[in-house]
């Protein structure tokens, strides 16, 4: 029996079993199994699933409670905040016997805030993608119970029987009990494309035993059915498979690096220069100037506190998750959180037309021979190639079928005629073969009958039939066909020629040889109408600063029409051979020059995806098909449907309910508004920072106390890090959601440096204000006439002065930088976001006039002084507003 328990075993073991399993007879394998081939009950698939392990790589040690926990207080934020507290406790509070707690009490106040945060954030966003992916789960058919039932793939076990066709992803590695012109790849394993046929009854020669991936009658989990049918039994499954582990873990490697990721670090970097420099920096001042050392180490320690933003994490969490719930509500599943800001920010969108832009039904309009007559041998014969052929049966196939349904007899055609083989469609061939044997004429005659593109059917063609007669195909009878195509491609019909070859091969050698002196028949012209949507959603997506981009493999003429229906440039249009002999300039000036680009194979569609991003773009692609699976794994952010083949939605970022890009439309507006509230964030945090900086240098180099007391900066902190956790429920303008955003650290310094210095001059004047007039006046006298008692009482006047002031600017830079425009009057954040800003603000302010004020070193300030608060946030606005128009001069964006 086999024996996969134990989930730590060597690779050659794993191989050693496939080699077994490869080389033994079907009965064998199941007999090793303990399984049947009409497959397991439930029962004994429980049993399985307990003795074999369940289908799935185990995550959960990056799953669990216990990890996220770990994870929440382990940011590089928390981090700091644990090791500044450690450094206070040993250079202030141990040598003043424990007289300073209060300050130590409230970085960990503010460490335990965060991390439970962060934890509870990283509970909801586990959950969030758990209920979102539930609803775009991938399936696979099982034997269970004596019939056929459609399961989760995570319900495979060893043992199962499972069915597999065309689009299917293998879900288990597997031995192979029947196959049918059975095509895999193993692009997710090795990055080939190219298909491989797999053969139930073929076992691996001597030669080929140590190539695993080439064994004939076995399937790995991961790889992809590319066309034809079979069935197979199951024999490893999660971690036990033999490449299952390996691919996922190259998967999560692999995972795009967007510029949102990017901008996090480069954000977090800055912020940690910015601490450490300022801190560094009051440490000597204080130090040199009030000669306190060990005073100035706990405040610059504080000061550092005080530049850390500790619910960074949380807020850009929190953002993501509100966010993809929101986009779910509309139609739009987001597999992976941090593809969010680059979907936002995504500037070209690659799609192709069929059920995208078209409408999810093609028609058979004509049939038609060569003399433009429709006749039944034209749809007889596509009727025979379209219902034979085993590949991905798409919206063309199931057009012949249903119109020879309503045409003919298809049930006589059924009996007379019997399937051979068939030679799968490919995206060079571009064009598809099914091999039928005529049991009643002419003693079984096999006949090939190929449909495809136009150029390449006449290029494998050599005769034509026209009226009865079979006549050779010369050149004046070649230009003639390509004439008449082009006059029902111009009509907006997508033309395919017939052809068929008598007794091509004998039986089983049939190949892509054989697809050589057909016989031309006749042409079938399919109708594939525009959404009615479509170009009102292209001019959404246009006024929104997105340039769409159709990659199709269909031929110009007919995408041509299409573009010109929707609202698309189409002056310029590039085809596959327009492509070949460039140089990389004349590449990357190609691409950006049209928006069309037709006759495409899944690697030039991935070039093209590449020489987009190569320029700078952002770039979105939308696929469904096992073809589009490179490009969307090249782009920022990969776009599926639900009713997509397996290998798409494995591959999507972001999962559309329905095949409508009005959805996409939405979601893109819903991640710009998620996108413009974490860079309000960050964007606040950095200039309070900077400007706090330059601040607390200047009251350092000035003051002859400093400028606050640690337990005050951090309890300051403290109220304006929590307030802030609201801004994820803020909006954004109607024209921030118009145009791509990308988050830039270039950006950021003239950012800080236009608006950082406006808080520090109201802070100077704040300043001013209290050293000259204010302090004074509740103390008697000018701070070095003094009393040390009276020089207490002044420096505790400045404290609370100063503690309101920074507070209540800090909670109205949120009001000041969101928008352009001039707040509360022009502009207003949502009524939450007023409402926490101001309640933290009142409630802070309220702090220096409660019975506590003195256990936190604060003196009663007179009560006219608010007035003069009042008066400096009118200023602060006004500054602001103009620093605003100042610096949209030189900027295209605010946030």
């Amino acid at each position: 029996m086999l024996n996969v328990k134990t989930s730590k075993k060597s690779k050659n073991a794993d191989f050693q079993l496939v080699q077994k399993i490869a080389r033994e007879t079907r009965v064998e394998t199941l007999a090793r199994l303990h399984a049947s081939a009409e497959g397991l009950s439930t029962r004994q698939a429980n049993l399985n699933r307990e003795e074999y392990g369940a289908n799935e790589i185990d995550t959960s040690k990056n799953d669990s409670k216990i990890h996220y926990f770990v994870e929440a207080f382990l940011t590089p934020f928390t981090i700091i905040l644990i090791v500044l507290a450690v450094i206070m406790c040993l250079a202030d509070i141990v040598p003043s016997n424990q007289n300073n707690v209060g300050t130590l009490i409230i970085i960990l106040a503010m460490v335990v805030i965060a991390g439970i945060i962060k934890f509870v954030q990283n509970i909801k966003t586990s959950d969030a993608v758990d209920n979102m992916l539930q609803m775009v789960s991938v399936t696979t058919n099982i034997k269970r119970d004596d019939e056929d039932q459609e399961l989760p793939t995570d319900q495979v076990v060893v043992g199962d029987v499972i069915n597999l066709e065309a689009g299917d992803m293998v879900p288990a590695d597997m031995r192979l009990l029947r196959s049918k012109d059975l095509f895999c790849t193993t692009s997710s394993i090795n990055g080939d494309f190219e298909p491989k046929e797999k053969i139930a009854t073929k076992v691996p020669r001597f030669e080929q035993l140590n190539d695993h991936l080439n064994y004939p009658n076995i399937l790995y989990q991961g790889t992809t059915i590319v066309s034809g049918s079979g069935t197979g039994v199951v024999f490893a499954t999660g971690e036990n498979t033999a490449f299952g582990a390996e691919v996922q873990a190259a998967n999560r490697k692999q995972i795009r690096k967007n510029t949102f990721g990017i901008g996090i670090k480069s954000i977090t970097k800055l912020q940690l220069i910015m601490m450490a420099a300022v801190s560094g920096i009051v440490f000597v001042l204080n130090g040199i100037l009030k000669q306190d050392w060990l005073s100035a180490l706990a405040f610059a320690i504080t000061v550092a506190v005080m530049l850390t933003p500790e619910m960074l994490p949380a807020i850009v969490t929190s953002n993501l998750v509100r966010g993809s719930k929101e986009m779910s509500k509309g139609g739009t599943i987001v597999k992976k959180l941090s593809s969010i800001q680059s979907l936002g920010s995504t500037d070209v969108l690659c799609t192709d037309k069929t059920g995208i832009l078209t409408q999810d039904k093609v028609m058979l309009e004509r049939h038609y021979d060569l003399g433009m007559n429709e006749t039944r041998r034209v749809l007889q014969l596509g009727y025979l190639n379209a219902y034979y052929q085993t590949g991905m049966q798409d919206l063309i196939d199931e057009a012949v079928i249903d119109a020879a349904g309503d045409e003919l007899d298809v049930d006589d055609i059924q009996r007379d005629y019997n399937k051979i083989d068939e030679i799968p469609f490919d995206y060079t061939r571009r064009r598809m073969s099914v091999v039928v044997a005529n049991s009643d004429y002419n003693h079984g005659e096999h006949l090939l009958v190929t449909k495809g593109a136009a150029e390449e059917m006449l290029d494998v063609s050599t005769q034509i039939e026209l009226n009865g007669e079979i006549l050779p195909l010369t050149e004046q009878r070649r230009n003639k066909i390509l004439e008449q195509v082009d006059d029902m491609n111009s009509d907006g019909l997508r033309v395919l020629l017939l052809g068929y070859k008598r007794n091509p091969a004998p039986v089983g050698e049939f190949s892509v040889k054989d697809e050589s002196d057909l016989t031309l028949v006749g042409f079938l012209t399919f109708l594939d109408p525009p959404k009615e949507s479509a170009r009102a959603t292209l001019a959404k997506l246009n006024r929104d600063g997105i340039t769409v981009k159709i990659l199709t493999g269909d031929n110009e003429a007919v995408t041509r029409t299409l573009g010109l229906q929707v609202g698309l440039n189409v002056d310029t249009v590039y085809s596959a051979e327009d492509f070949e002999g460039k140089n990389d300039d004349e590449l990357a000036q190609m691409v950006e020059e049209s928006n069309i680009f037709v006759q495409l194979t899944p690697e030039l569609k991935t070039k093209i995806i590449k020489l987009l991003r190569r320029n700078g773009h952002i770039v979105s692609c939308v696929g469904d098909k096992i073809n589009d699976a490179p490009a969307m794994r090249n782009s920022d952010v990969a776009i599926s449907v639900d009713n997509a083949v397996d290998v798409a939605k494995e591959t999507a970022d972001v999962i559309l309910l329905h095949k409508d890009l009005a959805l996409l439309e939405e979601a893109i507006r819903t991640s710009r508004k998620v996108f413009g509230n974490i860079m309000k964030y960050f964007k606040v945090i950095l200039t309070s920072s900077f400007g706090n900086s330059i601040s607390i240098i200047i009251a350092s180099a000035c003051l002859p106390f400093l400028p606050l007391l640690p337990l005050q900066l951090v309890l300051l902190n403290l109220i304006i890090g929590i307030s802030y956790l609201i801004i994820p429920f803020d909006s954004m303008s109607a024209t921030y959601l118009k145009a791509p955003r990308s988050l830039s650290i270039k950006k950021l310094p003239n950012f800080m440096l236009a608006f950082g210095p406006v808080s520090t001059l109201l802070d100077l004047i704040t300043f001013a204000v209290l050293f000259w007039v204010i302090c004074p006046h509740v103390a008697g006298g000018n701070f070095g006439s003094l009393s040390v008692e009276n020089k207490i009482l002044f420096s505790s006047i400045f404290y609370t002065g100063w503690f309101i002031e920074s507070l209540w600017m800090q909670e109205f830079s949120i009001h000041a930088l969101r928008d352009e425009r001039f707040p509360f009057i022009h502009q207003h954040a949502s009524w939450i976001v007023i409402a926490s800003t101001f309640a933290a603000a009142i409630i802070g302010t309220l702090i220096p006039f409660s019975g506590i004020n003195h256990i936190l070193g604060f003196g009663k300030i007179p009560l006219f002084y608010l007035w003069i608060v009042v008066g400096l946030m009118v200023l602060y606005l006004l500054l602001t507003t103009v620093m605003k128009q100042i610096y949209l001069k030189k900027e295209k964006f605010l946030i």
